[in-house]
């Protein structure tokens, strides 16, 4: 168990006696006393807050252990003097540790040391000095995930402050959760946004769902916390599955062309809007309101500590108007024209018919952008528009450009467990506005018109990058980002692949902004209840920064580079950058089943593979993606009865590593081959071979529903990613594909003739990974990639002129 936290400001004691007594640990009480022992045994006091009275006070003390022979209440009556040691024994078990399991009685300050808990340098002689401890270890994460100071909140300690609460209050650089979550008022409203997307003569209104403090009535200014979501009113399941297509269907050859990125840039054209609606009055309480939300649950912990959410699911969704276009510049305008209004730059209504406009009067105008996949995809939109009040962005596993979603090389390559998923389903799935039958009777053949559109246009006979997708690359306007951004990703992503991450940051590494990253080991997932890291801490931290103005150091206590490590668990290590260029590489040419380094000479001269399989075992892999990826990374001597890949794919490693090494970025491969029709695809995975326990697919619930950071408030699990049981005897770093006639880029294809050998330069998905010593490295080449191209079947022979190809390895 390890303990990484990268929050805790560093504060003077003068300002931990002020937030001290701002949060009433320091009292009238506390003032009259001078003795260590007798302050923390008022603290403690305090802090137990289950205990009504002094008998049931002294029966709780009894449950800790002072030291290994005397309970804490016995040491108290004692009235020995206050060692660290006794300290920070109790502390450890106030941090709801386990003696024995986790701590040894004996020694609580290695204890300490070891799970990576601060603690204070010098002896506990004094007031002051018990007063310094005792501010720390309200700071200090528990076992279970949060700061004994949240534990307390989550106990009840702040409920006293609810009704004198007027502003937020803050301790150690982060507010805290002194605002009733039970008094939260709830609003609705309709902004209109600049679009008329269903092209119905009106601009489009959008529902906007609102949550603030009741303070807010009396005066009080909140911040906000924006989450764009088009799931927020619901999705359509089964016509989303209707929906989905067919990627049983052959790979076919490509017309060339010569086309330069010139002739497929994305330049928007101005639309003729409909005038706004005319006012006819306006208020300020809204018409309607609503009992429950999508919510996300890091928005839930700032809706006690003085913070605003709101959601939005925008156009073509529930009660709003327009349609859904998949990652169109629509999306994007429908995004900011919320924050505008949030501003006070745009107009909102209280309910669609009326015209009576009502502004965010609550608001202070400053606001973030929350949430993953789609919903983080659309903060990232909303930065690179540079629009007036959105101070920041944390996205998490977004995507940075639709066409790296659902495509890769030149080739529809889908996002993983979504095969045959592309914009036009996704856009079915989240037009809410169909579950309304009213409302979609007015509006279905529009919208039948519009997804046969982007059927046409988002080209799954090609694959090819086009105008389409170009108006879907959010990277290409990064240098209007004026936002900070913190970038969270898994390195385990196959949903919202790495590269939408990489390319971002790449991007983003010399803009004039402040931006971090913070990259796990999770697949498709939030990472804000994990037991190693204090994620909510850190949001904490920068929120009260950037929303607040607080200077709490947040932009450089938070580290530039947050990676989690893929061999010991709860380990993370703090970098300067990912994927920089480097000159340090390992590169390895290729030899009959082997890689071996560039300075080895290569004898053998080519090897080939098929990629046509019997229809019965075909129709297998299909049905069985698990025993088809198994088959497809298990070299056929390890195979345990017959491989029916065998055939159908290639495998070359490493000799035995005989250091730990760390891979850094994106692998470069250079590759000669050719195919027996004039078209074909490759597709490659990195893999680490060797047997070890590796870290869970998915994280582990450690604890159900027991986090909220507040009292009686919304719940999340604790989660974390643990070992396997049993090892495995390899795991997939990273893959990539490529159409053999985008060998260029995306978007120009070439000709490609039938047995003549062609070199491609291909790179890997960006990867940051640690292979451990006595480990090979494996690279598979195959063609067919069940999970994610189209499948055809078809009659197709590759040849690898092997002495020709080379992988190049970029290393920390």
């Amino acid at each position: 168990m390890k303990n990484n936290q990268f929050a805790i400001e560093p504060v003077d004691r003068a300002t931990e006696l002020k937030e001290l007594l701002a949060s009433h640990f320091i009292d009238d009480t506390i003032d009259q006393l001078n003795d260590p022992l007798a302050v923390w045994q008022e603290l403690l006091h305090k802090t137990t807050l289950e205990a009504k009275n002094e008998t049931v006070f002294k029966q709780k003390l009894n449950n800790y252990l002072a030291t290994p022979e005397t309970t804490l209440g016995d040491f108290l009556d004692s009235h020995q003097p206050l060692t660290n040691d006794i300290f920070y024994r109790v502390a450890l078990q106030l941090l709801e540790f386990d003696v024995g399991n986790d701590f040894k009685l004996e020694d609580p300050i290695q204890a300490m040391k070891q799970i990576k808990l601060p603690i204070v340098g010098e002896p506990i002689k004094t007031k002051a000095d018990l007063l310094h401890a005792w501010y720390l270890l309200l700071c200090t994460h528990t076992k279970n995930g949060q700061t004994y100071l949240d534990k307390l909140a989550q106990a009840g300690y702040f409920v006293p402050f609810y009704e004198k609460t007027t502003e937020p209050l803050f301790f150690n650089g982060k507010a805290q959760a002194v605002f009733d979550p039970h008094q939260l008022i709830r609003d609705v409203v309709y902004v209109e946004a600049p679009l008329d997307t269903d092209e119905d003569g009106k601009r489009d209104l959008l529902k906007v769902e609102i949550l603030r403090p009741k303070q807010t009535q009396d005066g009080y200014r909140a911040p906000v916390l924006y989450t764009a979501s088009p799931y927020n009113q619901g999705i359509n399941d089964e016509a989303g599955d209707a929906a989905m297509h067919n990627v049983d269907v052959p790979l076919a050859a490509k017309e060339p062309n010569h086309l330069t990125y010139k002739d497929i840039h994305y330049q928007e054209t101005p639309k003729e809007l409909p005038a706004k609606r005319k006012i006819a009055g306006e208020q300020q309480e809204a018409d309607e309101t609503f009992a429950m939300e999508a919510p996300y649950t890091l928005n839930d912990y700032f809706l006690t500590r003085g913070f605003a959410v709101v959601y939005a699911a925008g156009i073509g969704t529930k009660d709003s108007d327009g349609i859904r276009a998949t990652g169109a510049v629509s999306e994007t305008v429908s995004t900011i024209a919320v924050i505008e209004w949030l501003a006070g730059n745009r107009t909102a209504f209280t309910n669609k018919t009326d015209n009576i406009e009502i502004k965010a009067w609550w608001s202070t105008g400053k606001i973030a952008m929350t949430g993953r996949s789609y919903l983080g995809t659309l903060a990232v939109a909303a930065a690179t528009t540079g629009v007036s009040g959105l101070k920041t962005v944390v996205s998490e596993a977004a995507i940075s450009s639709w066409y790296d979603y659902y495509h890769d090389g030149g080739l529809v390559a889908a996002p993983d467990t979504f095969q045959g998923e592309d914009m036009d389903v996704l856009a079915t799935e989240v037009f809410s506005r169909m579950q309304k039958p009213g409302d979609y009777l007015k509006i279905k053949d529009f919208f039948d018109q519009v997804l046969q559109t982007m059927a046409k246009d988002q080209d799954r006979q090609t694959g090819n990058y086009s105008h389409y997708w170009d108006e879907r690359n959010y990277v290409n306007n990064v240098k209007n980002i004026k936002a900070d951004m913190i970038m969270v990703h898994g390195l385990n992503d196959w949903n919202v692949k790495p590269r939408n991450v990489g390319n971002l940051w790449n991007a983003l590494r010399d803009a004039p902004i402040t931006k971090k990253l913070i990259l796990h080991q999770g697949q498709h997932i939030y990472i804000n209840a994990f037991r190693s890291l204090d994620f909510t801490d850190m949001m904490n931290l920068w929120f009260s920064h950037e929303l607040f103005g607080l200077d709490n150091h947040a932009e450089d206590l938070l580290p530039d580079v947050l990676i989690q490590d893929n061999v010991q668990p709860e380990t993370w290590t703090s970098y300067a950058d990912w994927q920089a260029p480097t000159d340090k590489k390992q590169a390895f040419n290729f030899e009959a089943k082997e890689l071996v380094p560039e300075t080895v000479p290569v004898r053998t001269a080519a090897a080939s593979f098929s990629d046509h399989l019997d229809p019965e075992i075909f129709d297998f892999y299909k049905k069985h993606l698990n025993v088809w990826e198994r088959d497809l990374l298990t070299t056929n001597h390890d195979t345990k009865g017959e491989n029916q890949l065998r055939d159908n794919r290639l495998i070359f490693k490493t000799s035995r590593y005989d250091e730990d090494t760390y891979i850094d970025g994106s692998v470069q491969l250079k590759i000669r081959v050719a195919v027996n029709e004039p078209f074909g695809m490759l597709s490659f995975q990195l893999v680490d071979y060797g047997d070890a326990k590796r870290l869970t697919v998915s994280p582990t619930i450690l604890a159900s529903k027991s986090l909220s950071g507040a009292y009686d408030w919304r719940r999340d699990n604790l989660r974390e990613f643990t070992l396997q049981k049993e090892a495995t005897p390899w795991k997939m770093i990273t893959k990539g594909h490529i159409n053999l006639q985008n060998r260029h880029n995306a978007y120009q294809v070439d000709e490609l003739k039938a047995n003549d050998f062609y070199d491609l330069t291909v790179e890997l998905q960006p990867t940051f990974y640690h292979l451990l010593a006595g480990h090979q490295l494996g690279l598979v080449v195959y063609a067919t990639d069940f999970a994610t191209t189209v499948r055809g079947n078809q009659e197709l022979q590759y040849s690898l002129q092997i002495n020709q190809c080379k992988i190049t390895l970029p290393i920390k």
